[in-house]
Formats: structure tokens, sequence, C-alpha cells
């Protein structure tokens, strides 16, 4: 046996045995679809945030406290919703661009309320009151 052919003989034996296990990696990795493993979103919430400095201190900038995703429209207004992605628990984005919430693991978006406008995810984000408290803070809360 000749090097050219004892390497075609390893890979394709080492091929036979992956093959199985990334297939069974790729439809694993999208079978669950709101199954109810999702952490809950939080409740009783109540908090404060400054908004002078940090993400939140610029139009389009986001954060996330305590599983909740806050932040600052274009417009200058507040948007508060939780940030587990209701399809496998990922946490999602804001995109200032289009005012809504974008799942970086599977592509789910979420309007700015947290409706569902784009699936996998079929459950809506949890939304929450964000009260402006003055120039320098705002008050998220259930």
């Amino acid at each position: 046996m000749d090097r050219k052919e004892f390497f075609s003989k390893v890979g394709f034996g080492a091929a036979l045995l992956l093959v199985p296990a990334c297939i069974g990696g790729l439809t694993s990795s999208c079978e669950k679809e709101d199954d109810g493993s999702v952490s809950p979103a939080p409740t009783n919430v109540d908090f404060t945030l400054d908004i002078t400095s940090g993400n939140l201190a610029t139009p389009g900038g986001y954060l996330v406290h305590s599983g909740i995703v806050v932040a600052r429209t274009l417009a200058g207004g507040f948007l508060a919703v939780s940030a587990s992605c209701t399809h496998q628990g990922t946490n999602v984005n804001y995109s200032s661009a289009n005012n809504n919430f974008i799942c970086p693991n599977h592509g789910a978006i979420f309007n700015s309320t947290g409706a569902v406008t784009r699936g996998p995810a079929s459950s809506n984000l949890t939304s929450y009151t964000v009260e402006v408290l003055s120039a320098t803070q705002i008050r998220v809360h259930s």
C-alpha cells in the first residue's frame, strides 16, 4: 500500500465514523421549537438604569439587564422586552435600523413590543414598561 492509498482509506474511514455524529448534530440543533424548555420571562421586574453613560446614552444602543433587553430607539424613546428568545432561549439583539429584536441563533424577529413577526419562534417576548424618571434615569418594571 502506498502513501496516497493509505491516506485515502484513513480519510474515508474517518468520514464514515463522523458523518452520523454530524448529521445528528445538525438535526438536533433545530429540533426543539417552543417546547417549554426556555427559561420563563422575568417577573416582578422593577429596576432603574442610568442613561447618561454606556449603551443607553446613545440612540440605537441597548443592553441586557436582569434578563431584559433595554433599548434606546433612534427617536430617543426606550423599549424593554424579555431577552430570551422564545424559540430556544438565545438572547435577542436590538436592531435600531428596523426598531425590532432579532434572535442571532435562528433568525426569529420580534417587533418593538415583542410580538413575533418572523419565526421559528411562535411565542411573543414579554414587554415591560419603561418610565423616564429624569434626564439621567429610567425605570423598567412589569
